[in-house]
């Protein structure tokens, strides 16, 4: 019995903001108060909008000093939708599969299910960039970890709105910071990530909306969200290619009802280092200690 009780207690205090960061976290954020950096002016107001609203948009151009990895990117992976040009292809037969719920028939994973953890690979490297780990440590007022990266490329159906098409919220951790990079223009015939400000935890929104499972997940759709946040508050993250969006997705989000064309994006996950959620990527045996002290606890295992 006692055990159990502890375990109980243990999740109650991951939901608590004092006990998730003070006791789960302390010493990532003591750490992040004690050897935190001046932040640029657009680091700043992305950090600051991210805590009022759950989500910010700016632009590879806007929040990156040195443009040198965003281009590296980009021709990385134009090379990469060249060399999975037959999955994409085959991926399309069946990317209206309605009854394959879980495997997101729509959308595609160019680095696989499980990205290699190479600190000298673009994939890697783009994550780990000052300015975007400074926005999530800034965000989440500690050491952030890196869970997650890849390559989405987002093909388009016709099929009725399913899985992350409907309104959802992750569970990874009490805070979640995604980044979603648009490769190619973003409008809204090509999903757009899409948002209910305010709907993050530090908002406490005063009810849940209306949902029905899908699987074992909880969805809602755009009728049940209207009646606890109305549409005039839903953030569409268009843009064109370069748009960066940041968004704490413990908050009601969609994306990827591509109508009309397909959505290409790299997109990255930070938890806070005691988050329960599994690593999404294969890390090797051995892995080089990073010098800067924000790659080292981004990395950390």
């Amino acid at each position: 019995m006692a055990p159990i009780i502890l375990r109980k207690l243990a999740r109650a205090g991951r939901n608590r903001e004092l006990t998730w960061r003070y006791v789960f976290n302390l010493t990532s954020t003591l750490a992040y108060q004690l050897g935190r950096r001046p932040l640029s002016a657009e680091v700043d107001r992305v950090q600051r909008e991210l805590k009022e609203h759950g989500i910010a948009v700016t632009s590879a151009a806007a929040l990156l000093e040195n443009s040198l990895c965003y281009q590296a990117l980009l021709e990385e992976v134009a090379d990469l939708e060249a060399h999975h040009a037959d999955q994409l292809a085959a991926a399309r037969l069946s990317s209206e599969d309605t009854n394959a719920i879980g495997q997101k028939t729509f959308n595609v994973e160019l680095l696989g299910e499980h990205p290699r953890l190479d600190l000298d690979s673009i994939y890697a490297r783009f994550a780990l960039q000052e300015e975007i780990l400074q926005t999530a440590n800034a965000y989440f007022g500690m050491y952030t970890r890196l869970r997650y990266f890849n390559v989405w490329h987002t093909l388009t159906t016709r099929s009725q709105p399913r899985e992350s098409q409907l309104w959802h919220r992750d569970r990874e951790d009490f805070h979640i910071l995604k980044m979603f990079l648009y490769l190619c223009d973003v409008d809204e015939g090509a999903g757009p990530f899409t948002y209910a400000t305010g709907s993050h935890i530090r908002s406490n929104i005063s009810r849940e909306p209306e949902c029905f499972m899908e699987g074992n997940v909880k969805r809602s759709n755009d009728s049940q969200m209207a009646k606890v946040i109305p549409p005039s508050r839903w953030k569409m993250g268009a843009g064109p290619k370069g748009t960066i969006v940041f968004a704490d997705t413990s908050g009601y989000h969609k994306g990827g009802l591509a109508r009309e064309h397909d959505r290409i994006m790299y997109t990255c996950m930070f938890t806070s280092q005691a988050s329960q959620s599994k690593e999404f990527m294969l890390r090797p045996a051995e892995l080089s200690r990073p010098a800067d002290k924000d790659v080292r606890f981004a990395v950390a295992s």
